[in-house]
């Protein structure tokens, strides 16, 4: 039976790590819960590390990574940790005793080794272990309350005993992007008593959040299940933004199409203990709306008016590329803000034009295939990550097997092989083969290596590790690709977002990681816009009034150059695609 979440009809552990995909609500249900706790007498800290959380602005006070004390919410401290500031002082802390050591193009690898988003996440974790391994600090609050949890392969590679050791200087495998606890020896007893702590049932519990729809399910099942598979058994979902009437076509279409999301979540979510939290109208932002956030519709909506000149459709965005003759299209976003979709409409628009254009993604979730068909002027193709995946990690185990490393680094190589950087890394042979077709046609590719990724393959030491891991050749395609994505007269890079906080900033950083490697995109789309709808659903229309705050942020961040697409009752499939 789902009830509606409120912590204080049920019973909680002392610490409560909420995790999700992004933009699903895990920092607003957070803060909610914080408050809501706190404003029963219960003594509350709250932990954050979610770069979008927006915490200062939500409780109208500047915020450290130490915890303050919020004035208006009496038994209530919040620490904003930055995650980006964390991670460049733990990178430096790891880098800095080889400094003059080392030549400067080691040093270089080095750095870009440690700017991945698992070198972020182990910076937020030694921080998240120092809250919760100290008793003074577990002695002093009622609950704990953390805004993301570690993943799964974070987790495991705490456990490794080579994850301790100087892996990046003196390792000659090419681990991608692991090595961060090069130098925290004296941390390695408090991550392990972390780990422990969080896989007390009696003492921690996750909570899951999602939203009621397929993408967020299939995330929330993802991360369950890393984490139950190193005993974090302990775990309940939240399901966010629950629509629970309706009253016009477009929020019917929103209700039946939750409905449809819910009935069909993985099994292994529906055997747990499920809450809902209703969709509300207004944006979590200020104390106002926390505290009604669990409880009630009420709250305060943005009346912030429409700052943009022109806002473009996406024929606008498909004419200038075509008009541009650009040869290699990359739609890029985090998941779920619908660039598969965008990706098949460039291409089948594309198409129409009379140029011949080859569609591909690397998206396992986008069944491509069911979106639309090769046709007059399309091929399409897929790149198989799990295929590719599978083939690099036994190219990989096996140069390591003959190494005659030791079983504890060969499990260290074995975690490495399961983190997302490798991942990218793997599928960078398949992306290179595939852009190599620009020569003769035009390439629409859903999803592209991250700027990180490119910039540790052109990293001199990592590239020579690189080919040494791939059997010690190197296409023509590989040695293209990157140039060719910084021609900005040959490619163009669309990023795909949504008109909400986290999506925003997600796609925000995801372009200064592409700036980083010299690749600059023109355009930016927002996706699924209730702005540009003419719903008559109070709650629906609500939502598309704080929705012009971020499409202002967008359009600012991209110098005007965005394209909006309005959510649609109808599947977006076939010759739908020519009219979004």
């Amino acid at each position: 039976m789902r009830k509606q979440f409120n912590p204080n009809e049920i019973e909680l552990t002392k610490y409560l790590f909420f995790t999700g995909k992004g933009g699903v609500g895990k920092t607003s249900t957070a803060c909610a819960t914080a408050v809501s706790l706190a404003d029963s007498g219960k003594k509350v800290l709250l932990v954050s590390t979610d770069p979008a959380s927006n915490l200062q602005d939500v409780f109208e006070t500047n915020l450290d990574g130490k915890g303050v004390a919020i004035e208006k919410v009496p038994d209530l401290v919040v620490a904003n940790l930055d995650p980006i500031q964390s991670a460049a002082e733990y990178r430096e802390s790891v880098i800095a005793p080889y400094r003059g050591e080392l030549p400067d193009e080691v040093i270089k690898n080095m750095e870009e080794q440690l700017s991945g988003s698992c070198t972020a996440e182990i910076a937020a974790f030694n921080e998240f272990s120092t809250f919760i391994t100290d008793k003074e600090v577990g002695t002093k609050y009622d609950y704990i309350i953390f805004d993301t949890a570690p993943t799964g392969h974070t987790l495991r590679m705490l456990q490794l005993p080579s994850a301790w050791s100087n892996f990046i200087r003196d390792n000659t495998h090419g681990a991608s992007c692991l090595g961060q606890l090069s130098g925290l020896e004296d941390r390695k007893e408090v991550y392990k008593l972390a780990v422990k702590m969080l896989a007390d049932k009696e003492m921690t519990t996750l909570l899951l959040v999602t939203r009621p729809d397929n993408a967020p399910l299939r995330e929330a099942e993802r991360a369950s299940t890393e984490l139950r598979d190193i005993g974090v058994l302990n775990q309940e979902l939240i399901i966010n933004g629950y629509l629970e009437n309706y009253d016009d076509e477009l929020s019917e279409a929103v209700y039946e199409n939750q409905q449809d999301a819910l009935e069909e979540m993985p099994k292994s979510l529906k055997e747990m203990q499920q809450y809902y939290i209703p969709l509300r109208a207004y944006n979590i932002m200020g104390l106002e709306n926390i505290r009604n956030f669990l409880n009630q519709n009420t709250g305060v909506v943005s009346n912030d008016p429409l700052q943009v000149e022109t806002l473009y459709s996406l024929d606008h965005v498909i004419d200038d590329i075509y008009q541009s003759k650009k040869k290699v299209i990359f739609t890029m976003g985090k998941g779920g803000v619908g660039k598969t979709t965008v990706a098949a409409a460039i291409a089948l628009r594309l198409a129409s034009k009379g140029v011949k254009v080859h569609l591909t993604t690397t998206d396992p979730a986008a069944h491509l295939k069911y979106i639309m068909t090769e046709q007059d002027n399309i091929t399409m193709s897929h790149i198989d990550e799990h295929e590719v995946l599978e083939n690099y990690r036994e190219n990989v185990l096996s140069k390591a097997i003959e190494s005659h490393l030791s079983e504890a680094d060969i499990a260290y190589i074995e975690e490495d092989l399961r983190s997302p950087c490798t991942q990218e890394i793997a599928v960078f042979r398949a992306f290179a083969e595939i852009v190599d077709r620009a020569d003769q046609e035009i390439v629409v590719i859903d999803t592209a290596p991250t700027g990180h990724t490119l910039l540790l393959l052109d990293s001199t030491q990592s590239y020579h590790k690189e080919v040494q891991r791939t059997m010690g050749d190197t296409p023509d395609s590989v040695k293209k690709l990157l140039p060719r994505l910084r021609n900005v007269a040959e490619t163009e890079v669309v990023i795909v977002t949504l008109p909400e906080t986290t999506p925003f900033f997600e796609a925000k950083r995801l372009e200064e990681d592409l700036n980083r490697a010299g690749i600059h995109s023109k355009w930016w789309v927002i996706n699924s816009s209730l702005y540009a709808t003419n719903t008559t659903n109070g709650l629906l229309k609500a939502k598309a009034k704080n929705e012009i705050k971020w499409i202002n942020k967008i359009a600012d961040v991209a110098d005007g150059k965005v394209a909006l697409i309005k959510w649609t009752t109808k599947e977006l499939k076939g010759d739908e695609l020519r009219n979004i």
